[in-house]
């Protein structure tokens, strides 16, 4: 019945399981940026209000939207590996977070280069971007924390995991936000209650971009476990085997 669970914790079904998915995977999300970006960019008709400079929201939007989705990610990984202590979450753990890391700050410099054409300015402290601030800030103290406690790889994983579930707090704080003070930031484009604040000629390439940076998300995922996993389990049978065998 768990059997499963138990593979999806073994590094080495991990390590090939993902070398087999990534060149398709990558390929995916090469083809949904190329389609998102290639009709929001060039075939979605101007926005009335805002002219051509809403076209930054089929990178914005799906940046945020992942970054925050990969923190649930990360937070059950944590919890698996407090539970458990599988070695594989605590790798899943380390990776989403400076992925997400990445993710956040580039949604945080793309709202605020949209910003200032729409507000007058690059910053305001908005309670949804300030949510988001402190997001980022999360991500990087767990990144900063296994570099800080690198020699003491056991206490890290563990520090960083509750770290990880304790910020989780703030998730449902980024989503409401908007409804719950009032914010110069726009209310949600996608509402999962409703229809969409947008022309479908507009939305239907934003969906592709929100796919394809779901696998981009995936992808570097896949490309970080797996080298993690290289620098971890260098020395075990099973890798070296590997290792010889491309020589």
């Amino acid at each position: 019945m768990w059997s499963w669970f138990h593979k999806w914790g073994s590094p080495k079904w991990f390590y090939g399981m993902a070398g087999r998915c990534l060149p398709w995977v990558a390929v995916a999300t090469l083809l949904c940026w190329g389609i998102g970006l290639g009709w929001g960019l060039l075939v979605a008709p101007m926005d009335f209000r805002q002219g051509n400079s809403f076209r930054i929201i089929y990178v914005h939007v799906p940046v945020a939207v992942v970054s925050l989705a990969g923190y649930y990610l990360m937070a059950i990984a944590a919890a698996i590996h407090l539970v458990w202590r599988m070695k594989l979450a605590d790798m899943a753990l380390k990776s989403a977070a400076l992925i997400g890391a990445a993710l956040t700050f580039l949604a945080l410099v793309t709202g605020a280069i949209w910003g200032k054409p729409t507000w007058g300015t690059w910053w305001v402290w908005d309670a949804r971007i300030t949510s988001m601030l402190v997001l980022f800030l999360i991500y990087m103290g767990i990144v900063l924390l296994y570099e800080a406690l690198a020699d003491r790889p056991e206490q890290a994983s563990r520090v960083c995991a509750i770290l990880a579930l304790v910020g989780t707090v703030n998730i449902p704080i980024i989503y409401k936000s908007v409804d719950w003070w009032y914010s110069l930031h726009q209310p949600a484009t996608i509402r999962f209650t409703g229809a969409p604040s947008m022309d479908p000629s507009m939305f239907y390439p934003l969906l592709w971009c929100i796919v394809a940076c779901y696998l981009m998300y995936g992808t570097l995922m896949m490309l970080y476990v797996r080298g993690e996993i290289l620098r971890r389990e260098i020395r075990t049978q099973w890798l070296q085997d590997i290792v010889r065998g491309m020589r």
